[in-house]
């Protein structure tokens, strides 16, 4: 089964990682959530940050 990779320098999808792993973002099942690599990291951070301010206080 094809697993799908982000390439963070390219910011193109990978099928079955063609690129150095430290520049990429997976593996994936699909092509789509592969896509929506950027999207789940940034909303992660956030959360992320969310709860660190929330500890600082």
């Amino acid at each position: 089964m094809a697993q799908y990779w982000y390439n963070v320098e390219t910011h193109e999808v990978e099928k079955d990682a063609q690129s150095d792993w430290q520049k990429l973002i997976g593996p994936y099942e699909t092509r789509a959530e592969a896509e929506a690599a950027p999207e789940r990291v940034r909303a992660r951070n956030e959360a992320a940050d969310a709860f660190d301010e929330d500890d600082d206080e």
